[in-house]
């Protein structure tokens, strides 16, 4: 069974970020809130790790992972932004908005779309997870936690923990969470494609 600590939304405890930190660090697979939905979180390098979601979570070598950044001085490092797309980046981060854009050789292949070479970037507005990241120092690999053959994220604590409490090492209990992943835009070629309706506003992208 996974370690369980509870994480006050607006203001975690440096030791339980401290915890989190460290199970990321030594390779393991935590669950953590966001401000859409409670995620699965890994750090970007570790493979097994990455290949332990892809089981959870069923995923095949299509899905656009997510590197979740404290704010937008990763795009550079991990992304190619035409100017268009770094605008419409900056006015809607933080919140629940993932961008997908071309990745640069900073992001391990495995991460990447096979054949587009792309990369799901985006900047929570939420406690915890900022928290995770400033403490970090770098992005969490993520994705959002919805099992196969679910309908919606999970959201309860306890539900995650009966269902998949043998799979992950660490769950950060932030309260409640949504139910509504993030809004997906596509800004490979700088004009913004609606890709997913999510919980962010998409009337800027249609």
């Amino acid at each position: 069974m996974n370690q369980l600590v509870k994480a006050h939304p607006d203001n975690p405890s440096v030791r339980t970020i401290k915890l989190a930190v460290k199970h990321l660090r030594q390779g393991d697979v935590i669950v953590y809130p966001t401000d859409s939905t409670y995620a699965l979180g890994c750090n970007i390098g570790n493979k097994s790790a990455l290949d332990r979601i892809r089981r959870i979570r069923q995923l095949g070598d299509r899905h656009n992972f997510t590197l979740v950044c404290s704010d937008l001085s990763a795009l550079a490092v991990y992304a190619q932004v035409p100017n268009s797309a770094y605008r419409i980046i900056k006015a809607h981060t933080p919140g629940p908005y993932t961008f997908i854009l071309k990745a640069t050789p900073e992001v391990p292949r495995r991460l990447m779309h096979p054949k587009r070479k792309t990369i799901g970037l985006r900047v929570p507005d939420h406690g915890v997870a900022q928290a995770l990241l400033a403490e970090l120092g770098e992005p969490v690999m993520s994705t959002s936690l919805i099992l196969p053959g679910d309908g919606r994220p999970l959201s309860d604590i306890d539900e995650i923990r009966d269902r998949i409490g043998k799979l992950v090492d660490l769950v950060i209990d932030g309260g409640a969470c949504g139910i509504e992943p993030t809004t997906m835009v596509d800004l490979v070629e700088g004009t913004p494609e609606l890709l997913r309706q999510g919980k962010g506003d998409r009337s800027p992208f249609v």
